[in-house]
C-alpha cells in the first residue's frame, strides 16, 4: 500500500512552551490544566494552523494511565483522550484538510530488565490510548519524544493495533544516542521494518544537532523522514524563549531538506512565526532537485540490535544453537568469541523468550531465532528489541513465519 505521507508535510510547533508562556503553571496535570483551559490551546493550535501546518499534534502528550496515575485519573483515559482530541478538532476545523495527530510519549516506567514493569505491561498502556485516540477520531498516530528502543517498540506494537498510521520520532544527543543508548540507525532500520509510516527525531537540541543523523538515516530510510527539532537552546533566565530566530531556523532546515527530510516541523521554543517560516520554506524548497534514488535491496539483507546495524552476506556464518538457560550469558559470549556473524537461539517456552530477552543486551552480534511453537516465537520477537532473524527451518507454517516477520520487522533465512 503506497504511503500516504510520501509528500512534503508541515507539523505544529511547541505545545508545553507555548503553553507555559501562556500562564499554564508548572507542576500541574497539563491535561486537565488544558481543559480547563480550552481557549488557550485551541488558538494556539489555530494559529499553527493558520501558519501553515498540516497536521496538529492533540495536547495527550502524558495522557496514558502510567502518567495520569501521579493525579489519580489512571481510570480516565478514555474521557481525557476523547475530550482533548475533541479540542484539537474544533481548531482543525478553521481550515480543510489539516490532520490531527494523537500523541503517545514516554510512560516514566522503566522496562525489565533495568526496572520492574514488562514489555506486555507497557504495550497494553500504550494500547489502551491508542484505541481511545482512534475513538476519539484522530488521523493518525504519532510516538514522540522516545528515549529507549524497547519503549517506543513497545508504543509502536500498541499503535498498530489501532489501525492507524503511526509516526515514530525519538529524541537524540550529540552523539545520535538516546538516553538509554539506543543508536538512531539501528533505531530507525528496526521501527520501518515493523511498519511505522514515518520515522524522525524531535526535541533533540536545534536542527543542526540533528543534521549528522538525519544525514546517517535517509540513505536507508523506505519511509518518510521527520525532523522536528526545538528552536536552538533556551534563554538562561526563560525556559520559553529559545536562541534560534525563525529565519535562522528555517536556514538550516534546509539542510535537511536537502539530505531528504520531507516532514518537518518545531518542537520546544517554536512559535507560529517558526512555523510560518518553515511553510515558506517548503512552498518554495524544489523537491524535484533532490536525490531520492537509494539502494533499498539491500535491506533485506541487514538485521539490528538497539546498538548497530549488521550488513549480512547471504551465507553468513551461523552458530551452533544456544538453549536459553540461567548460563545463555556465557553461551553468548562463546559465540561471539568463536568468530560467528549470527547467533542461533532456540526459543521453545514464554520463560526462554523472557530468558533471551533478559540477556539480549548482553550480544554484540544479531540473533536467529528457532522454534516449533508459533506462541513462544512471536513472544521472543515481542520481547526481543532488534531486527531479529527468523530461521526457516521452524517447524512452523511458512505463511505463518512471514506474517510474524512482517509484524515484527524481522527477517527470515
Amino acid at each position: 500500500m503506497e504511503n500516504k505521507f510520501n509528500r512534503p508535510l508541515l507539523l505544529d510547533g511547541a505545545t508545553g512552551t507555548n503553553l507555559i508562556a501562556a500562564g499554564m503553571p508548572s507542576g500541574i496535570c497539563v491535561e486537565s490544566w488544558i481543559l480547563e483551559n480550552p481557549e488557550v490551546l485551541i488558538e494556539l493550535q489555530k494559529s499553527f494552523i493558520r501558519a501553515g501546518s498540516d497536521i496538529i499534534y492533540a495536547p495527550t502528550f502524558s495522557a496514558n494511565a502510567a502518567k495520569l496515575r501521579h493525579y489519580g485519573l489512571e481510570n480516565d483515559v478514555e474521557d481525557l483522550n476523547a475530550r482533548l482530541v475533541e479540542l484539537s478538532r474544533e481548531a482543525a476545523s478553521t481550515k480543510s484538510g489539516t490532520m490531527v495527530a494523537g500523541d503517545l510519549s514516554p510512560t516514566g516506567l522503566i522496562m525489565e530488565p533495568y526496572g520492574d514493569t514488562s514489555f506486555m505491561e507497557i504495550m497494553d498502556i500504550y494500547s489502551q490510548q491508542a484505541l481511545a485516540l482512534r475513538d476519539a477520531g484522530v488521523d493518525l498516530i504519532v510516538c514522540e519524544t522516545m528515549i529507549s528502543l524497547n519503549e517506543i517498540r513497545a508504543a509502536l506494537l500498541g499503535a498498530k493495533q489501532s489501525g492507524l498510521p503511526v509516526f515514530v520520532t525519538m529524541t537524540i544527543n550529540e552523539h545520535g544516542k538516546t538516553l538509554f543508548g539506543s543508536d538512531a540507525l539501528s533505531s530507525m532500520i528496526i521501527l520501518q521494518a515493523m511498519g511505522a509510516s514515518a520515522f524522525g527525531f524531535n526535541c533533540s537540541g536545534g536542527p543542526d544537532t540533528m543534521l549528522p543523523f538525519l544525514e546517517k538515516v535517509t540513505p536507508l530510510a523506505k519511509v518518510p523522514i521527520i525532523a522536528k527539532p526545538n528552536a536552538g537552546k533556551p534563554h538562561p533566565d526563560d525556559a520559553t524563549k529559545f536562541d534560534l530566530t525563525p529565519e535562522h531556523m528555517a536556514e538550516s532546515m534546509k539542510k535537511a531538506l536537502d539530505m531528504g527530510v520531507s516532514i518537518i516541523g518545531g518542537c520546544c521554543g517554536t512559535t507560529p512565526d517558526h512555523i510560518a517560516a518553515l511553510r515558506k520554506l517548503l512552498d518554495s524548497y524544489d523537491f524535484s532537485a533532490v536525490n531520492t534514488d537509494r539502494d533499498l535491496s539491500q535491506l533485506d539483507t541487514i538485521a539490528a540490535n538497539e546498538r548497530e546495524v549488521f550488513y549480512l552476506e547471504e551465507d553468513f556464518d551461523l552458530s551452533e544453537t544456544i538453549l536459553c538457560s540461567d548460563d545463555m550469558a556465557d553461551d553468548i559470549m562463546d559465540a561471539e568469541d568463536d568468530g560467528f556473524d549470527v547467533i542461533s537461539v532456540r526459543v521453545d517456552s514464554y520463560d526462554d523468550a523472557l530468558l533471551l530477552s533478559q540477556n539480549a543486551h548482553m550480544a554484540n552480534l544479531p540473533f536467529s531465532i528457532i522454534s516449533d511453537s508459533e506462541e513462544a516465537l512471536e513472544f521472543a520477537l515481542i520481547l526481543c528489541a532488534g531486527r531479529n532473524i527468523i530461521d526457516s527451518r521452524c517447524g512452523i507454517e511458512p505463511d505463518t513465519l512471514k506474517k510474524l516477520a512482517d509484524w515484527y520487522g524481522a527477517l527470515i533465512f
